[in-house]
Formats: C-alpha cells, sequence, structure tokens
C-alpha cells in the first residue's frame, strides 16, 4: 500500500484510527510493507514513525502538532494488560536559552497538547514489538483543571531555569508535568542559563507527561 496522504478532516482521521484498531503493528508494518526492527533497542521510535506514517501524520519534526490541518498531535501509549501507561510521555523539548517573552500561551508544550489524538497499545515487555495490538485511540482536549496543572508545572520549573537553577530540577517535580534529561548519551551537551546568569553546558531536557496524569485522562475517557 502507498503512503497515505494527511487527512483532510477529523472524521477522516478517526475513520483510519478505527480501521487499526485491534490489529498489531506487526500486521500493520506488513499491510503497509513498513520496515520491521528485530528489537526496539535501536528503533525505540518505530512504533510511533509507523502508526504517524499509516495515518498521515505530515509534520515530520517541525514544532508543530503531526497533523498539521487539523491541528491534532498523535501519542501512542503504551499500555500494560491492566490498562495502565507502562511509561512517561514525551511532550517536546524544553527551551533552556532566549526565554524572554515566553508564556505558558505560546509554549511548545499547550500547543503539543491542545489537541490530542491518543493511540494506547498494548506493549507489556514480554510482547516482541510486532505482537504489539493497537487499542481504540480518542481525542483528548485537556479541561480546564487539567490544563491549569500543566500551566503551573510548566511555569514553575520554567522559572527555575530563568533563574539558572537548571540542575535543581529532577523528574521528581511537578505533580503531571516533569522535565527529565533528553540526550542519545551524556555527551550531547546543550547551552543552558547557569548561576549568576552565565552560559553553561548541560544536557538537553524534554518535557513529559507523568504516567498517572496519562492514566487519568484513560480513565476520563474509559470509565465515563
Amino acid at each position: 500500500m502507498r503512503k497515505p496522504n494527511p487527512p483532510a478532516t477529523i472524521n477522516e482521521l478517526m475513520q483510519r484510527v478505527n480501521d487499526i484498531a485491534g490489529i498489531t503493528l506487526g500486521e500493520l508494518a506488513a499491510q503497509y510493507q513498513f520496515k520491521t526492527p528485530e528489537h526496539l533497542l535501536r528503533e525505540k521510535g518505530w512504533p510511533g514513525q509507523l502508526l504517524e506514517y499509516v495515518l498521515g501524520a505530515s509534520a515530520g519534526s517541525k514544532p508543530v502538532p503531526d497533523f498539521e490541518l487539523l491541528g491534532i498531535e498523535l501519542k501512542s501509549l503504551p499500555i500494560g494488560y491492566n490498562g495502565k501507561p507502562l511509561e512517561t510521555t514525551y511532550v517536546s523539548v524544553v527551551p533552556l536559552t532566549n526565554l524572554t517573552g515566553i508564556t505558558w500561551i505560546n509554549s511548545s508544550v499547550k500547543k503539543k497538547l491542545n489537541h490530542v489524538l491518543w493511540l494506547p497499545v498494548l506493549a507489556e515487555k514480554e510482547l516482541q514489538p510486532t505482537e504489539r495490538t493497537i487499542g481504540t485511540g480518542f481525542l483528548w482536549q485537556p479541561t480546564k483543571d487539567q490544563e491549569a496543572l500543566l500551566k503551573r508545572d510548566w511555569e514553575e520549573q520554567i522559572e527555575l531555569i530563568a533563574l539558572g537553577d537548571i540542575e535543581k530540577i529532577s523528574g521528581h517535580l511537578g505533580e503531571v508535568l516533569q522535565i527529565r534529561p533528553k540526550a542519545a548519551n551524556n555527551k550531547a551537551t546543550t547551552n543552558a542559563i547557569g548561576p549568576n546568569g552565565k552560559i553553561i553546558k548541560t544536557l538537553p531536557r524534554g518535557f513529559y507527561l507523568k504516567t498517572h496524569f496519562t492514566h487519568s485522562i484513560l480513565s476520563q475517557e474509559f470509565m465515563s
């Protein structure tokens, strides 16, 4: 099958999502002749790349939502047999310099989480990547309460970075949104604001949603 065009409407996108529910990533890859890795150690992003390809995501590495025309971000969510997320969810890169004028409203986190297509994937450790089963995808937009939590966590941690206290930030901070190093190895450093406003070298950081928050989103969808 040839690569699908970006969906023109939300209905078209959700039709594609419904069409792949209940099949394995291996079956989906075979259907589209999409290259399959033997294991995910070096190809951790493969499930997401496959789903982006099949659903027609168009953003690539641009800092815009995956379905650019629709303003919708795709997030695949590995879950266990108990229906709980198995890992935190990456949102976006953390800005470590040039923070003047940056606010929650114009932040990459708000843009990415404004409208999300969540796609749960059964991904227990014993399952090979190709054996993982795609669940029922759904659209989500933060409630006022959820956005207030995200905004508070974002502002508290951005303030620490602006004050030169990047090294005080750990995954324990933030009720629903945490900052963690995001680098292939500890040699991949970038500039950040250090003490006294001087530039220091540090690991790149990413914003991640904590698992209890994504679990609450799943519960809100499937238990209500």
